[in-house]
């Protein structure tokens, strides 16, 4: 920290084998140090959880790069995050030298992006895939280390999960940030990003992302290669080959021989030139021509066909709307302050009383089909001023005003206990995703004070925080997503869905 000025880290991560020299080069810098530093295990399956000496480690849900990232900046609290690739290396410095790229940040500045070296063979000429991974050396508003003001990005919604690859998400955001008016500016700092090993399929399995173009079209028009600094691409090309190669052999298969002869030898110049400039600026071996040409085979047809698939779904429906996030599968609500007014330490059930609006917040989660809970600290049974049949007899007393809430889950510890369940621990949210089948990412919690957005936070839920008057002037600020009342909660949460 330098003056008021404190940052988090997150680190989405699907190859956790650098990560412990990743958080270890960040706990020598020479600079400050992160108030947190949050890993995001997004792998595929994994069985065994992922543990990293130094970093708080989140389990996402595969989704991709763009929702990792979500669920580590809505967890953290300070107003900046840096967001770091799982395999840059930083120098000892890194850190004061972010802390210097934020301080020297225009007031309209929404991020600051770092320098990015990507080390290629001095004793050789690069591969294929050296050289697309030196390319991040150029991208613009790239996220291999990218700090941003967390209020910004509260604003935004964050990165667009409907983006389940990299590269595109970090453009999306860029696009729409500079759309709103923000800046993102570069910065002094530099970080390296080595090459790291990749199989032979490497350059089949990115033209997936031209289904993301399809996306990035359809949201932010024809030109937005231009705004986002995009290379324009070979799609066109691409097209021309794929069309050559099918028509010729539906000229062969017809008969028509002089159609085909002409056909296959479009579609033949056109491979030999894509395998051609591929193969002439990297080293001459056998291995690696023969690789070049067989991919370069297959590249004109695997990309037209990945656009193919997202034209058919992004132009066949609706237009897509701006990035919100999407709507949740449960909602926990607080009880005392949020659902019925607080009575500290209540055990009369005549002394409830709803707060304004919460049956009509409850009644529209209903009819939306959306799953209820109450999750609820009652430290007052530790303190021996209330007991367990009392907190009963209040809630049975709610549901007979509100109606059904389903699983209801309190925590009967004292604050001093260290208990895994009192809020802002994520234990009661945990325990209701569980009771209730839903994922915790597809949780979310409403609730009046701090610890309860925090609780969802940790549980890797959204918290929605709804003010009263013993509501915190911090904890208001730090809140991810707020509103008035409950019904502006709920309607928040029910339509602000992508």
């Amino acid at each position: 920290m330098i003056g008021d000025l404190t940052f988090d880290v997150v680190i989405a991560t699907t190859r956790p084998g650098a990560l412990d020299r990743l958080v270890g080069s960040l706990s020598t810098q020479v600079g400050p140090a992160p108030d947190r530093v949050v890993a995001i295990d997004d792998r595929v399956g994994a069985a065994e959880p992922l543990l990293v000496e130094g970093a708080e480690v989140l389990r996402g849900d595969a989704s991709g790069p763009a929702a990792a990232r979500n669920l580590g900046w809505r967890h953290v609290g300070a107003p900046w995050v840096a967001f770091l690739d799982d395999d840059v290396v930083l120098p000892a410095t890194w850190s004061r030298d972010l802390v210097a790229d934020i301080e020297a940040l225009p007031p309209r500045a929404a991020g600051s992006q770092g320098r990015i070296a990507v080390p290629l063979p001095a004793h050789r000429r690069p591969t294929d895939w050296e050289r697309q991974t030196a390319g991040l050396a150029y991208a613009r508003w790239a996220t291999a280390d990218m700090a941003y003001r967390r209020d910004v990005l509260m604003a935004v919604h964050g990165f667009d999960e409907r983006f389940p690859r990299a590269y595109r998400e970090d453009s999306d955001l860029g696009l729409r940030l500079t759309a709103a008016g923000w800046s993102i500016e570069a910065g002094r700092r530099e970080v390296v990003h080595p090459v790291r090993p990749a199989p032979w399929t490497v350059s089949l399995r990115r033209q997936a992302g031209n289904a993301d173009d399809a996306l990035m079209r359809r949201l932010h028009g024809r030109r937005w290669r231009a705004r986002a600094g995009a290379p324009r691409g070979r799609l066109a090309r691409h097209a021309a080959i794929a069309a050559a190669g099918l028509a010729g052999l539906c000229a062969t298969a017809l008969g028509c021989r002089r159609a085909a002869v002409a056909l296959g030898a479009t579609w033949l110049a056109g491979t030999a030139e894509l395998a051609g400039r591929r193969i002439a600026p990297g080293p001459p071996r056998p291995s690696e021509v023969a690789t070049l040409v067989l991919t370069s085979l297959l590249i004109p047809p695997l990309a037209v066909g990945h656009r193919v698939r997202g034209e058919l779904r992004w132009r066949l429906g609706r237009r897509p709307s701006p990035w919100r996030p999407p709507r949740p599968e449960a909602v926990l609500f607080d009880r005392d302050g949020t659902l019925i007014e607080d009575v500290p330490y209540n055990g009369d059930p005549r002394r409830v009383r709803p707060r304004p609006s919460a049956l009509a917040a409850v009644a529209r989660l209903r009819r939306a089909g959306v799953r209820l809970a109450v999750v609820s600290n009652q430290s007052g049974i530790a303190r021996a001023l209330i007991t367990d049949v009392d907190v009963r007899a209040v809630n049975e007393r709610v549901e007979a005003l509100l109606g059904p809430m389903g699983p209801w889950l309190w925590c009967p510890h004292a604050a001093d206990e260290g208990c895994g369940c009192r809020k802002p621990a994520p234990g009661l949210v945990l325990d209701a995703a569980r009771r209730l089948h839903v994922p915790p990412e597809r949780c979310a919690l409403i609730g009046d004070i701090g610890a309860d957005v925090e609780a969802a936070a940790a549980a890797g839920a959204r918290g929605v925080l709804v003010p009263t008057p013993r509501t915190l002037p911090a904890e208001i600020a730090a809140a991810p997503e707020r509103a008035d009342h409950l019904v502006g909660a709920v309607s928040h949460l029910l339509e602000g869905s992508a």
